[in-house]
């Protein structure tokens, strides 16, 4: 349980150093090098429409991964009606899964809040996903997977341009991590021109698992499913695949893919008073 506490405050801090990483490289280093080309113009320069796309994929990143810890569960589990009596006690320490008494909801012992249609601990998020911040959530791993493809490819161009090498073949970005190392140290290569390619493969394994956990994450939502009732068997109520998405995304689904908003049309709740 210290290693996971520990993991919860050292995954957050990981994250955004990436982050900050990638902000400083793409505003310093990969978009100056971009106005080399004095034949296009200003409005329309490679740089500036580059520059647009990623800060709107930044920002959404950024704005869901904030919306993401702003939604806390403990929000939710204020007016839960826990009541009293051996019960209880059990379902808190772990003992007892969700059963009638208490539905969708469980007690995460590692943050120590309630979360209503439980489906994951996130440790880059430091907060339990749910039924209010599950959109939120999934969109952060969307919009940070495409920050770090379009990071990838825009580096590429860039280490492409320095060391005066192509990548069209295929194998090329396979041998180009060990073909670098030994160039460093032969003096052959400079630092930041390793470092920037070490943070090539970076953002590809970030960038690939996002990808993946959003495709994951959304098969589940389409099932009605969540990772937490997979992980332990439980049945649902099968139900048509729009009104899953819906129970998520809410109606606005739009509104939500282009801005960082929360979710406030989730039809849980709604049918919790019923």
């Amino acid at each position: 349980m210290l290693v996971l506490r520990l993991l919860n405050v050292v995954a957050p801090a990981y994250f955004l150093c990436i982050s900050l990483v990638t902000f400083v490289l793409q505003i310093f280093v990969f978009i100056p090098s971009m106005f080399r080309d004095p034949s296009t113009t200003p409005l329309f320069s490679p740089a500036l429409l580059h520059g647009a796309l990623f800060l709107f994929l930044s920002a959404n990143a950024l704005g869901n991964y904030v919306l993401v810890i702003q939604s806390s569960p403990e929000d939710l589990g204020k007016d839960l009606n826990l009541g009293k009596g051996p019960e209880v006690a059990d379902w808190l320490d772990g003992s007892r899964s969700p059963g009638s008494a208490l539905p969708s909801t469980h007690f995460c012992r590692l943050c120590a809040r309630v979360t209503q249609r439980h489906d994951h601990h996130c440790f880059f998020t430091g907060n339990c996903i749910g039924s209010r911040n599950m959109r939120n959530f999934i969109m952060f791993c969307l919009y940070t997977s495409l920050a770090c493809l379009d990071s990838l490819v825009v580096g590429m161009a860039y280490i492409s341009a320095t060391l005066s090498m192509s990548f069209a073949d295929p194998l090329a970005f396979l041998t180009l991590l060990p073909h670098s190392i030994s160039q460093f140290f032969s003096g052959a290569l400079l630092s930041s021109e390793m470092f920037v390619i070490l943070m090539l493969y970076l953002w590809l394994g970030i960038g690939l698992a996002c990808a993946g956990f959003c495709c994951h994450q959304m098969l589940l939502i389409l099932r009605g499913q969540t990772r937490y009732q997979v992980r332990k068997g439980m049945v649902v109520r099968a139900r048509p695949w729009r009104e899953n998405l819906q129970e998520v995304f809410g109606k606005k689904w739009l509104l939500g893919l282009l801005i960082p908003v929360l979710n406030v049309e989730s039809n849980y709740p709604r049918q919790k008073e019923k």
